[in-house]
């Protein structure tokens, strides 16, 4: 298994474009992409200043991680955006499980 099949990559992509309602997507925006073995879930925000060129802001999110088996893990980013270990998290066949538990958000770790 080389990286992220193409189906799964798909689901995440559509659960990022449904966390936003259109009418605020100029103000903030979620997008994933994908590298390796990986999805990383950010947020995006407008740049603070209005400069030609200037980039939104993101914030990690959440990271997917598929292993060698097919399994799916959740990691969350500390506030130095390095990537750890969910407490407790279930791991997954698929990613949609643990982007219901994103949602949930139960220990307040994914979306502050």
């Amino acid at each position: 298994m080389a990286g992220i099949p193409d189906f799964a990559f798909r689901q995440v992509e559509r659960w990022c474009a449904e966390r936003v309602p259109a009418a605020v997507r100029d103000q903030v925006r979620v997008r994933c992409a994908r590298r390796g073995r990986s999805v990383t879930i950010v947020e995006q925000r407008p740049p603070w200043r209005s400069e030609p060129g200037a980039e939104w802001v993101e914030q990690k999110i959440a990271q997917l991680r598929l292993d060698e088996t097919g399994t799916w893990s959740v990691r969350w980013a500390d506030r130095d955006g390095r990537w750890l270990s969910y407490p407790g998290a279930p791991t997954a066949e698929s990613p949609v499980p643990l982007l219901e538990e994103i949602d949930r958000n139960p220990n307040g770790v994914f979306w502050g």
